[in-house]
């Protein structure tokens, strides 16, 4: 079964040209189904980018997905095309004001994870974006600075910086084996990371109510959850396509900034060869997973959350 976003959303015509389910508002109106209904709340300044690539993971399920895109009115992006948010995107105001409930619920990473969360200039309109979900979501996945914000605005659990940026391909093990999040994962997968910083483990393994789901000497925490998997955080990025490190890396050189070759991700460490690809069956494998979870546990009418 496919996702459904608007024609007019520059993802349907590029998940269409990879064969990927979507459908239209008017179809969508003739299945005789109830759908699951997603938010995304996008931080990411690559925003078009970033909503292919969730969509992509999103629409690999045999489920019905309905899609919202959420933006912070308190915020100006100046990364978006002009008028997308505007034509795509509800306020976030609206949609707690209503108290419109959702099935699931992603909060993506952003670029401000040096900052204080204080200091981010919409830090207190995703603090109610959060204090909702936890009465009208299932489920919500809180994804790199997101999980950051998520760890901290729920529990306390601060951040600290790294000696240098986390970035490239790595690998990760399972702690939980029996977790519905990794129903038929290897012993070991890999997956991008790209971040400054890193929450504090000690807080996470003092506060009964989380579970360190997967980590890693090098990499640190990689999923914790919480409340039986209706909280996920997850500080990497197995959403990212092929080449999103590789236009990072770019980006910073192209600034002088100070950042060495994403590990694991260029053949022979050769900027100039093709990254290959190791993560792209995981990925899919996890967003799978995780819509299959909150189809089977989210309540028929979501009426009911609260």
């Amino acid at each position: 079964m496919p996702i459904k976003i608007p024609i007019a959303l520059p993802a349907y015509n590029a998940l269409k040209n990879e064969n990927v389910f979507v459908m239209t508002d008017d179809r969508a109106e003739h299945q005789d189904i109830r759908p699951l209904k997603v938010g995304i709340v996008n931080l990411m300044p690559t925003t078009v980018d970033t909503e292919i690539q969730l969509l992509r993971l999103l629409g690999n399920s045999p489920l019905q997905v309905d899609m919202t895109f959420l933006r912070m009115g308190s915020h100006e992006s100046r990364n978006a095309p002009p008028g997308h948010l505007e034509r795509f995107y509800l306020d976030s105001k609206k949609i707690i004001q209503e108290k419109i409930r959702f099935d699931g619920l992603i909060i993506t990473g952003a670029p401000v994870e040096t900052l204080p969360f204080e200091e981010v200039d919409y830090w207190d309109e995703l603090a109610r974006v959060i204090d909702y979900s936890e009465r009208c979501v299932w489920s919500v996945m809180h994804i790199c600075w997101g999980a950051q914000a998520g760890l901290y605005r729920r529990y306390g659990v601060p951040k600290k910086p790294l000696e240098k940026k986390l970035f490239g391909v790595f690998p990760h093990r399972i702690n939980e084996r029996h977790t519905t999040l990794f129903r038929g994962f290897d012993d070991e997968f890999l997956a991008p990371q790209s971040r400054h910083t890193a929450s504090d483990r000690g807080a996470v393994v003092c506060n009964p109510k989380l579970t360190i789901q997967s980590e890693t000497d090098e990499t640190g925490l990689f999923i914790v959850t919480a409340r039986e998997g209706r909280e996920i955080y997850v500080t990497g990025h197995l959403e990212y396509d092929p080449l999103t490190l590789d236009r990072e890396y770019r980006r910073d050189r192209g600034k002088g900034l100070p950042i060495e070759i994403p590990k694991n991700y260029y053949p022979h460490d050769d900027h100039a060869q093709t990254p290959i690809v190791r993560w792209r069956a995981h990925a899919h494998l996890f967003f799978l997973n995780w819509l299959n979870y909150v189809y089977q546990e989210t309540p028929f009418d979501l009426g009911e959350l609260g």
